[in-house]
């Protein structure tokens, strides 16, 4: 995989589940994207019941809204991301999906 030239271009993209509840939703749950080229981080708080539906407005709204699309997504096989609706997104965006 090449370099990326531009900030969130290319981003790694994984959900940590199991945390103690906290904040006035009781998220549970971190989905967690990195900016390989400048390392930037977020941390998307979120809640381990959340559907494909719930991760994706999460991500548009913090990520692609702020951001931009990238074109590469790099994450693992949860479920949350390999979808029919995630790959669909993907395909809308014209992002590509690597393991």
């Amino acid at each position: 995989m090449e370099e990326p030239k531009h900030p969130w271009e290319t981003i790694n993209m994984d959900c940590v589940t199991g945390l103690v509840p906290g904040g006035k939703e009781n998220f549970n749950s971190c989905l967690i994207i990195v900016d390989r080229l400048s390392k930037s981080i977020r941390f998307l708080p979120c809640h381990k019941e959340d559907t494909a539906m719930d991760t994706a407005l999460s991500f548009w709204n913090n990520i692609i809204s702020t951001c931009g699309v990238p074109k590469i997504i790099i994450s693992d096989r949860d479920p949350k991301f390999t979808s029919e609706f995630w790959t669909n997104l993907y395909d809308m965006l014209g992002a590509k999906l690597a393991w």
